[in-house]
């Protein structure tokens, strides 16, 4: 899965130093940095997250899921359907 910022340059998308990335909103936990991958766009992208609930996803169109915080709904970003390591959408 991506998910996208369109505040500024994505400043996280070449980081990967161990840790967890929370909710900038609420501080919920959303990924590890273990399930980041490397991939061709502007904005840091995640195969698995946390927990079942720190995100929340709804259909947006035929190629992306807008992805909400679990916790306070707070917009992250999109899926986008055929954008993971394998070419596969991404499940939980």
């Amino acid at each position: 899965m991506s998910f996208c910022s369109w505040f500024k340059e994505e400043e996280y998308r070449n980081h990967f130093e161990p840790g967890i990335y929370v909710c900038r909103r609420c501080g919920h936990e959303l990924f590890s940095s273990k399930m980041k991958y490397r991939h061709e766009t502007p904005w840091p992208a995640f195969v698995k997250t946390i927990r079942t609930d720190s995100v929340q996803k709804r259909k947006e169109s035929k190629l992306a899921l807008k992805v909400s915080c679990g916790k306070c709904g707070n917009g992250l970003g999109h899926e986008f359907l055929k954008d993971g390591p394998d070419g596969k959408m991404s499940r939980f």
